[in-house]
């Protein structure tokens, strides 16, 4: 595909529905890149390249580290083969890394995924860059087109490095007369490509506005502008890009053991943080389009605001009742396009009944099931904002649900939790109300929860054939976004942790690493960073870990997190667990309505082993396909694969 996408002849009929020309009528390069309005609807081609996570296949599957398990009918999905170590069959499974079906001409999101549309896209980056000064338009013009161009250039080869590593920088166009010889591109190291990732960014963050409907040429689109690339989304990508240059894994290669796990390359850090302080600047001073989204709600297990909140923390991730809008807020800065063929719709043909228990038909469709870990839902600490297992956190094991991380409450559906507040059917009553302790009816492997929960923090749990909010009037709507203000946030920390602990603060910001992670915590109302936690570096870095796996969990983030860590081999992250317990309250404690389940008693609370994961070195990295590695004796495969 690499080769091919190398290769790619230039034809722009793919372009014509973006510049409303008769479909028959195919374009030269002259009329393609002659003006502004032609040359954006080239551009504009990209965007619809990138691939939606969630709804790249019927059976979505994108949380590979240790924070999601599925139960046993999904054991061909990518999620389960990473399980196993199979990490070749990232090209077999059908998810948003590769899901077979290529055509960067088509609109279906359905049909996009990495790494076929990598290669397109940057090339039709290098092709519009080398066409750059045949437009004839303004100054502004021409920035917008090159800031995005050499936007995508860099986002699309740092996507692919995430998962492989160091790439070819492909940074012209091989056009159908070039020899073999000239192609032989020579695999860089991940530090030399992220210096080039770098410049491409920083280029993009220059020349571009921080909202296009500020300029004259996004007056025309004025108020529709919020996917358009711009200042921020460049400076976010710009500093996460050297955050992970500089990362332990980048910085001693793949190994076992952890030991390297705190060493990170400072100088890439400081850069790190300098983006992320730039950016954050312009955010706290009120700038930038962009704010964090209010966490607070009247009824928190049913998502319902509060009445005054002017923005809503699950709108992050979903919208229902809003007409299909698009999920992110204020909040997302990086995104897609959602929906496919202009079906609004599109979020409920599988993303909507993939969460829940299908028992009884409870939500519909097949048996395939997304669930959280229990040593993911043990990262949720208490509200005083120390972890679980800290000594003085408060943590009571005959009452786990109590007082914990008001995020708890959000995204994780419990035991005793009343799943369906609509009518439902006589056979189907039984399961109004979450039976979730061992033994109890929604823990049977098939086709409930394996793990003692299950998520509702990207689908409610409303999702459901009593309450049909997934149905044609609950008008749902997921979305996960690439990049949000809260990872910014989180990132800057790390960037400073890594440097010189919690007091760290960028001469481009008042904020110091500490306040970074308490901008988050405040937020939803959790207890700031401890201080037994900020006076030591190794340990402060573990709090900012720890506020990563549970602010963006399930979001897509983990695998990578414990990878660049070097912490993906390690113990306990190689393990998944299930929670076993027992009920102490009868069955009238859950249903009356009188009781919150967070204050139920329990016993004999416990973590079982599920599975082990055994992983060697070579699974910091994917395996490119053998058809790309044989080509030529430069491009080099990942070492152990």
């Amino acid at each position: 595909m690499l080769a091919a996408g190398l290769m790619l002849c230039f034809s722009l009929s793919s372009c014509e529905d973006y510049l409303d020309r008769d479909p028959d009528l195919q374009l030269s390069e002259k009329d393609a890149f002659k003006d502004f309005r032609n040359f954006q609807g080239f551009v504009e081609e990209i965007y619809n390249c990138i691939p939606d996570k969630e709804k790249c296949n019927w059976c979505p599957s994108w949380n590979w580290g240790d924070d999601e398990i599925f139960n046993p009918e999904a054991d061909d999905r990518m999620t389960h083969q990473v399980d196993l170590g199979n990490f070749r069959a990232w090209n077999q499974t059908g998810n948003w890394l590769y899901k077979g079906t290529e055509d960067p001409t088509n609109t279906n999101s359905f049909n996009h995924s990495l790494w076929g549309h990598a290669w397109y896209c940057i090339r039709k980056c290098n092709m519009g860059l080398e066409h750059i000064d045949e437009m004839t338009g303004t100054k502004e013009e021409k920035e917008l087109l090159m800031g995005q161009m050499y936007f995508f250039r860099a986002w699309w080869h740092f996507e692919l490095m995430e998962y492989f590593g160091g790439l070819p920088y492909i940074e012209k166009v091989f056009d159908k007369d070039a020899s073999f010889e000239d192609m032989k591109m020579s695999r860089l190291s991940y530090q030399e490509c992220a210096d080039k990732v770098a410049a491409d960014f920083r280029k993009a963050a220059d020349l571009l506005p921080i909202n296009w409907d500020d300029t004259s040429a996004g007056s025309a689109t004025a108020g529709k502008n919020q996917l358009r690339i711009n200042k921020i989304m460049a400076l976010g990508y710009l500093g996460k890009n050297y955050l992970w240059a500089g990362s332990p894994l980048m910085k001693n290669g793949a190994q076992i053991g952890g030991k390297k796990t705190y060493e990170y390359d400072v100088e890439y850090c400081k850069k790190a943080a300098d983006a992320f302080a730039e950016l954050l600047s312009l955010v706290e001073g009120g700038e930038t389009q962009y704010a964090l989204v209010e966490f607070n709600f009247s009824d928190i297990y049913n998502h319902t605001k509060a009445k005054g909140a002017t923005t809503c923390y699950s709108d992050l991730f979903y919208t229902t009742g809003q007409s299909w809008a698009m999920p992110g807020s204020t909040e997302a800065i990086m995104q897609g396009p959602s929906g496919f063929g202009g079906n609004a719709n599109n979020s409920n043909w599988n993303t909507s009944k993939v969460f829940g228990p299908k028992v009884a038909g409870l939500v519909e469709h097949d048996n395939v099931i997304h669930m959280p870990t229990a040593n993911l839902v043990e990262m949720y600490g208490m509200e005083n904002g120390l972890p679980i297992d800290d000594p003085d956190s408060g943590f009571d094991p005959s009452h786990p649900f109590m007082n914990r991380d008001p995020r708890f409450y959000h995204d994780i559906v419990f035991d005793g939790f009343k799943y369906v507040n609509g009518a439902l059917e006589e056979d189907k009553e039984p399961y109004r109300y979450c039976s979730l302790y061992t033994g109890g009816a929604m823990r049977n492997v098939a086709n409930t929860s394996r793990t003692g929960y299950f998520i509702q923090k990207l689908v409610p749990h409303t999702c459901n054939i009593g309450d049909k909010v997934y149905d044609w009037g609950g008008a749902f709507h997921s979305y996960l976004s690439y990049m949000r203000l809260a990872d910014i946030y989180l990132m800057y920390a790390e960037a400073g942790a890594a440097i010189s602990g919690a007091s760290y603060k960028s001469d481009k910001l008042a904020l110091t690493a500490e306040d970074a992670v308490n901008k988050i915590r405040q937020r939803c109302g959790a207890g700031l960073v401890n201080a037994k936690y900020t006076a030591d570096k190794n340990l402060f870095m573990d709090e900012i870990r720890r506020e990563r796996a549970v602010e963006l969990s399930f979001e897509g983030f983990r695998f990578c997190d414990l990878q660049r860590w070097l912490l993906l081999t390690e113990y306990p992250y190689n393990v998944k667990y299930s929670q076993e317990f027992d009920r102490m309250e009868s069955d009238e404690f859950y249903t009356s309505g009188d009781n919150d389940p967070r204050t139920a008693r329990v016993a004999n609370y416990r973590k079982e082993e599920i599975l082990v994961r055994n992983f060697d070195p070579k699974h910091y990295w994917f395996p490119f396909p053998d058809s790309e590695i044989y080509l030529y004796e430069e491009f080099t495969q990942n070492t152990g694969w």
